[in-house]
């Protein structure tokens, strides 16, 4: 429980962040409104298109009555609209960051530099980081995919479809949307896609506590769009929290920092073969002249022991 709160505390101040940094909020939301403008004009077209479709799909029903005919072909197309509708639903977060990874970098990076500790990002390339996106969105929906199918074929269980299962509909959505929002700030902490993963599996209610509130809120389109800048920031947060990083101590110069005292100073000397006596020293280069003892002693003439 205590992850779970604390899931929903990283939501809450993902927005206080951008709520205090409203140049960065405004700047967070354009990859979301070029992805709402696509998708609704995809979505008109589709519109447009859907009656065609049910058309060329239901050639079988050319010789059936109009009201008949008309039934099945507005039904199918009901049915094509409602279901790109929930496409869109379902990749509007993956198509965002695919999008905005340029946008959403910047984003991280500028989180991570206000609250300090902010890591070494890998140096790769734009078309890299793109690439890199693409795969991981991919490997994401695929997953969630497969979820989906499972939890479609459970829905049609008597009771536990229409209780159980789209609980856990919601649930799946959650951690799988954490696990794209985390992705940038993970990414700039070289963390590989299934370390993740993983880290996620094993912080779930963290997850979930982010996850499952945003994927209420990002139902409505217009949400996702205002809400996203603050979501990149919060799960920056989460980020923080399951790979910390440590700032490196800065190395010591000229004894500061070792916790040792500073060595007393040695006064300049100079060299001892540059000493010299003071001028004046009679005994500067020689023995004093007249010293009787300044060439080796002979004995006194006449020396009445010399023989001896």
């Amino acid at each position: 429980m205590r992850d779970l709160a604390a899931g929903m505390g990283y939501l809450a101040k993902g927005q206080k962040w951008v709520g205090r940094h409203g140049r960065w909020w405004a700047f967070g939301m354009i990859p979301a409104l070029i992805t709402l403008a696509g998708y609704a004009v995809a979505l008109f077209f589709l519109g447009g298109w859907a009656g065609d479709v049910a058309e060329w799909a239901t050639p079988f029903a050319d010789s059936w009555s109009s009201l008949w005919q008309d039934l099945l072909r507005t039904t199918l197309a009901a049915v094509v609209f409602v279901g790109g509708l929930l496409l869109s639903v379902l990749t509007f977060t993956a198509v965002t960051l695919l999008v905005g990874q340029p946008f959403y970098e910047e984003l991280c990076e500028k989180v991570d530099e206000t609250e300090g500790g902010a890591p070494t990002p890998p140096d790769v390339p734009l078309w890299r980081e793109l690439v890199v996106a693409a795969r991981d969105s991919l490997f994401v929906l695929v997953r969630a995919g497969g979820f989906g199918v499972l939890l479609f074929g459970a829905g049609f269980i008597p009771v536990i479809g229409q209780t159980v299962v789209p609980v856990l509909g919601f649930l799946v959505s959650g951690f799988f949307l954490t696990l794209e929002l985390t992705s940038v700030g993970l990414q700039r902490r070289g963390v590989a896609r299934r370390e993740r993963l993983r880290l996620l599996r094993g912080r779930l209610g963290l997850a979930l506590g982010f996850g499952v509130p945003l994927v209420l809120a990002f139902l409505v389109p217009l949400v996702t769009v205002v809400a996203m800048p603050g979501a990149v920031a919060g799960a920056t947060l989460l980020a923080r929290d399951l790979v910390p990083v440590e700032e490196e101590p800065s190395s010591p110069e000229d004894g500061e920092g070792d916790g040792e005292p500073d060595a007393p100073a040695v006064p300049d000397l100079p060299e001892y073969g540059a000493q010299r006596p003071v001028d004046g020293n009679p005994y500067a280069d020689g023995p004093a002249g007249g010293n009787p003892y300044a060439a080796a002693p002979h004995p006194v003439e006449p020396n009445p022991y010399r023989g001896a």
